[in-house]
């Protein structure tokens, strides 16, 4: 039963990236897009 951290670590790193992989993709869909900032400042 030694390799009982190997899939501790496999299974931490998995959800971590899971995480980070979520956080990246509400950026990019939170973050404004090019044709807003057009928009936006064309209206001033």
């Amino acid at each position: 039963m030694r390799d009982s951290n190997f899939w501790y670590y496999t299974i931490m790193i998995l959800v971590i990236g899971h995480i980070i992989a979520g956080f990246v993709y509400l950026m990019i869909k939170l973050s404004p897009k090019k044709k807003d900032k057009e928009k936006n400042s064309e209206q001033k």
